[in-house]
């Protein structure tokens, strides 16, 4: 039979995990809520968009939005650029990162913890804070105006956070077996190629998945280093229908916005459970 107290603390555990339930609902709806009102934006005709109040969806849907916002402006265009940008700076981000990682996690050289903490610290620095010099460097070597202000950066060591990453699963993998390649006559770089790059899968999808989106989405660098339209990626074209053929054409650029967002969406679908783990290896290592 249950106690008194028995039965209390099971009301009270039921009551703590509703409410968290609740918080997590109520922060969802938050986070989905512009989500939501862009997707059936998408849908509407534009004196729809500017109804006030607001409405989710309105019947019947109106779907020419989509063609005719594909061809108002290149967006094949921009979504070509941006799988170029994208791709070319994964690839540079995981290879410079995970080569990096290795460095400070297996290899012994003067200074590596002095120079790990000064990487580490360079995670504090606002990105605002370094544009003017990276901006001095890309028009003296002349690169303004070219994709290579944002692909090249990813190949100079991919990022504080992703050696980060490789550093820390790096470390836990066993000595010995860097031991035994040694013996076989395996050099350092072989040493990572063939083994511990394998093993680190989980870091390397994770963060390719990380490093595909901040290039996807990222707005900033090329609206300083681009001023030719044909070469703007989709964050930077979509901007451009805000003025298209002098109007405003919101329910365009909802349009326009899902379906820039939808390889995310799938990206992200058919890989959080890689990136689960990877945190969770890397954050298990010492």
């Amino acid at each position: 039979m249950e106690t008194r107290s028995g039965a209390y603390y099971r009301v009270r555990r039921n009551a703590w995990r509703l409410s968290l339930y609740a918080l997590a609902f109520g922060l969802s709806f938050a986070f989905l809520f512009p989500v939501v009102w862009a997707f059936g934006a998408s849908f509407k005709p534009l004196i729809e968009v500017y109804r006030f109040p607001p409405t989710f969806f309105t019947w019947p849907p109106r779907w020419q939005n989509y063609p005719e916002a594909l061809s108002k402006l290149p967006f094949a265009a921009f979504i070509w650029n941006t799988f170029v940008i994208t791709i070319s700076s994964t690839v540079g981000q995981i290879l410079s990162a995970s080569l990096v990682g290795y460095a400070f996690a297996r290899l012994n050289w003067k200074g590596r913890e002095f120079w790990f903490l000064c990487l580490l610290a360079t995670m504090m620095l606002p990105g605002q804070v370094l544009l003017i010099p990276h901006y001095l460097i890309f028009k003296n070597l002349g690169w303004v105006n070219t994709y290579k202000p944002l692909i090249v950066p990813s190949w100079l060591g991919g990022g504080a956070f992703f050696i980060f990453l490789f550093r820390q699963f790096f470390k836990g993998i066993p000595q010995e077996l860097s031991d035994a390649a040694k013996i076989d006559g395996a050099s350092e770089l072989r040493i990572y190629a063939y083994i511990f790059l394998p093993l680190a899968k989980p870091i390397v999808i994770t963060v390719g998945i990380m490093s595909f989106i901040g290039h996807w989405k990222q707005f900033m660098g090329p609206l300083i280093y681009l001023s030719d339209y044909e070469t703007y990626p989709v964050a930077l074209g979509l901007r451009m229908y805000q003025q298209v053929e002098g109007g405003s054409f919101i329910h365009y650029l909802m349009a326009a916005s899902v379906v820039a967002l939808f390889p995310l969406l799938i990206l992200f679908f058919l890989s959080q459970r890689y990136i689960t783990k990877g945190l969770l290896l890397t954050g298990s290592k010492g």
